[in-house]
Parts: structure tokens; sequence; C-alpha cells
């Protein structure tokens, strides 16, 4: 098969594997506790394990989320990993519908919010690449990172000329006769895949194809397979009605097999965010988690765990006087959003993950209610006397008068709130973004209309 031909069936098989348990499928660790979470219509099967900031993992049709268990049995030691089957697939449930990506995408809100994790790095192959994708979208605010496993977006880069190729005519391939061909010889339907998208098919053990037949040979499951390529379209026009007012900020790998969509995969991620890696992994087909595991969760491990990039501003020296001449705006991204309020960013971007140090300015008399930042930040007050408390009630009783020169924290998801009485105050705030402001009441929000 020539490398065109293989990067192609690579792009479609993107739709093409499927879920979960088998004789020789790697169990995940004894500490990982699995349930089913009822949420947006659907019951979704998800393994929660470890402790420290979330990652979620997101298969592909043909595995289930079952495919992500020697990842996260390394993920697991300074992580709390997550890892649902998505609608339709492996052990989650088959609702009739609700197959498009962003309702998916709100499938693994609804899992979220429960579990009680709101930020999360992303890990997603095949289909997840295009859930996550909504989910990015759709919730930016909450994603710190996002790794995408060897398949196209629908409508994202040259997803047109992709859908040209023949070999892709399993994108179009659904309805009540196609499912009765296929019911009762789901092995035969997903080897062709497993095999043909392989760069050696034998990596493809036989215990772990019967598992994953198995699980698509359930009550409605390829019912679901094929209605998640008939949602191509309807993903397609909604990401492209993202595309149109904004792009993803936080920082992408794009990671493709050698021997299937390779580079094309940081193309196609280049066309929605402007802060892409790339990794091409060698040896391996589209399948990276069975044709070469080590150099995929090294690559993937990596990402996770480096710092930003350095800024080209990082090194800064300013003066005073240089500070007052630079552009001064509104109570901007990281601050409260109380009127009067001046905020000049001195180093880095608050709203991107990297560092940065904003300055407020706050006229006197001035009330901020509790609220909290999705980020861990420390501050010098400057100039004035800043009265500053812990707790869910601003209470002047809890506030602590700080003058010129004394410093606070504002650790992650802490309530907190800020006082200035006769006099305005100056204040240095530090931080890792992006960031952001989050009311205890909503009413006492000034940014609401």
């Amino acid at each position: 098969m020539s490398m065109r031909r293989r990067m192609y069936t690579a792009i479609g098989m993107v739709a093409l594997v499927s879920t979960s348990t088998t004789a020789q499928v790697t169990p995940f660790p004894a500490s990982f506790k699995s349930e089913t979470i009822s949420t947006n219509g659907a019951g979704i099967f998800v393994r929660v394990g470890g402790k420290g900031p979330a990652v979620v993992l997101l298969h592909g049709f043909g595995e289930s989320g079952d495919m992500w268990a020697p990842l996260a049995a390394r993920l697991v030691r300074d992580h709390t990993v997550i890892v649902p089957d998505l609608r339709g697939m492996g052990l989650s449930s088959h609702p009739a519908d609700g197959y498009d990506k962003k309702t998916q995408a709100a499938d693994i809100a609804g899992v979220l919010d429960t579990l009680h994790v709101r930020d999360v790095a992303l890990v997603t192959h095949d289909i997840g690449n295009m859930v996550g994708f909504a989910f990015a979208a759709a919730h930016s605010d909450r994603v710190t990172k996002f790794a995408l496993l060897d398949a196209p977006v629908p409508g994202v880069g040259p997803w047109d000329d992709i859908l040209k190729s023949p070999l892709l005519w399993h994108f179009h391939f659904g309805g009540p006769d196609m499912e009765r061909l296929v019911k009762g010889r789901e092995r035969i339907y997903l080897d062709r895949f497993w095999n043909e998208f392989s760069a050696d098919r034998t990596h493809w053990d036989e215990a772990s194809r019967q598992h994953y037949a198995q699980l698509y040979a359930r009550d409605g499951a390829m019912h679901s397979a094929f209605e998640q390529f008939k949602a191509f379209d309807q993903d397609a026009i909604d990401n492209r009605a993202f595309l149109s007012t904004g792009r993803l900020s936080m920082p992408i790998l794009a990671i493709g097999g050698a021997k299937s969509f390779g580079p094309t995969m940081a193309v196609v991620m280049r066309a929605a965010a402007p802060d892409v890696q790339q990794v091409v992994v060698p040896n391996s087909g589209h399948w990276l988690m069975e044709e070469n595991p080590a150099a995929t969760m090294d690559a993937i491990e990596k990402f996770l765990t480096r710092a930003p990039a350095a800024s080209q501003e990082s090194e800064r020296r300013l003066s005073v006087a240089e500070i007052g001449t630079m552009p001064k705006g509104g109570a901007g991204a990281g601050t409260s959003g109380v009127d009067g309020i001046t905020t000049t960013v001195l180093s880095g971007d608050p709203t991107l993950a990297q560092p940065y140090t904003i300055e407020i300015r706050v006229p006197a008399h001035t009330r901020i209610a509790a609220h909290s930042h999705r980020d861990d930040r420390s501050a010098v007050v400057i100039s004035g006397t800043w009265w500053f408390g812990y707790g869910s009630v601003a209470a002047d009783s809890l506030a602590k008068p700080l003058p010129a020169g004394s410093f606070y924290t504002e650790p992650a998801g802490r309530d907190h709130f800020a006082v200035t009485r006769d006099q305005p105050a100056v204040v240095y705030i530090t931080g890792f973004g992006p960031t952001d402001t989050h009311y205890v009441a909503a009413g006492t929000d000034p940014r609401r209309p």
C-alpha cells in the first residue's frame, strides 16, 4: 500500500475502531474505580484513578477506553486519570441519537461535573479527537493541554480533500441494511480496519480482536458506530462555525503514525490553533497504542509535564516610568471585573497557559465580593492599603489591612475578597494562566448584565 493510500486509509479508519475489555487487554491498575454516570441522556461508563492534575483519555472507533490502560498506569502516578467510554461504545449506553460531537462533548462535561473536576488535559485518538475538539471549543477555559492522535477533525484544515478519497467509503456506510449485513459479522468488519490501518497487523493480538468484536456485537453497538460517522456533516458545520470566530488557545500536541496520518495531523491542527507541536511516531500505522506504545506514551507524558515555552519577552526590565506608559485596560482577565479598576499586563498573557504578572489599580472605596480563580496566584501591594480576606462572605471583620510592601496568596479555588477604603491601592499579581474569576454568589458578579 502506498504512503498516500496508507495516509488516507488511516484517516478513514478514524471512525472505525471501537472498545474495550479482553482476555489479553491490559487491565487498569487496581486503584482505578469504575462507574456509570447518567448525564445528557446517556449512561457513560468511566474509570477514574490517581490524584493530581486531571487528564481525560478519549478513545475512538474500534476500541473503547480499555485501549488507554498502559498510559493510565503511567499517568496515575501524578495525575487524576479519567477514562470514559464514549456514548454508544464500550460499556456506555446506546442512545438512539446524540452522536454529533457537540452532544458527546456535553457528555464529557457532565461526567467531569459529576466528578467535581473542572480543569483537564485531553488526550484523544480517532473519533475521540473529534469529541475532544468539540469539548475544547465549547470549554476552552477548562482545557489546559490537548494531545490528538492520528485522525482528522471534521471541517478543520484539509477535511474536504480528505473526504474525496474513495478509501473513505465507510464514512457513509450505514443504515438498517448495512446494520443487517454486519450483524453477526462484527469481527469480519473490524478486522479490515485493524489490519489495513496497521503498519504491521500482528500488533493486534487475537485476544484483543475478540474482546473488541464482542463489544461491538452488543445490542445497538453497530447502530451507534454508524451514527458516529453519519454525524460528520453536522460536526463539520459546528467546527467551522467555531473557527469563524476563534481558535483553540491551549497548547496542542499533534501525533501521527509514520505509516498513517504522519505530519498531516499537525497540518490539521495548525488550521485551528497557534501553539501546535508535531510528533511522528515511527513504525506505526493508525493504532499508535498497539503498534508503538512506548514512543507514543513517551511523547504524551513529555507533553503533559513540560512547562510552556518561554516567551520571547521573558527578559523584561521595567521602570516605574516605563510601566506608566504601557497600555491600560479595564478590569481584564484575572481581575474582579469591577468598574474603575485598570489593568496592565506586565508580562505573559493571563488568558494563555503561561506565567503572567498583572498590575491592578483600584480606586478608593472599592469593594470586591467573594470570588476565586482557577490558578494559584501570589501578590504584592505596591502602594496604598489593601484590605484582603479569605472566605465566601466579604465580611469586614475578616479583612486584614495590607500596606505597601505586603505579600499575600490566592490559592487556586480559594474564595477571597478585597476592599479599599479612603485611599486607592496598586497591587501586582502573579499566576500561571489561563486564569479566570468565579464569584461565590452570581448576583455579586459585576460582569453580569
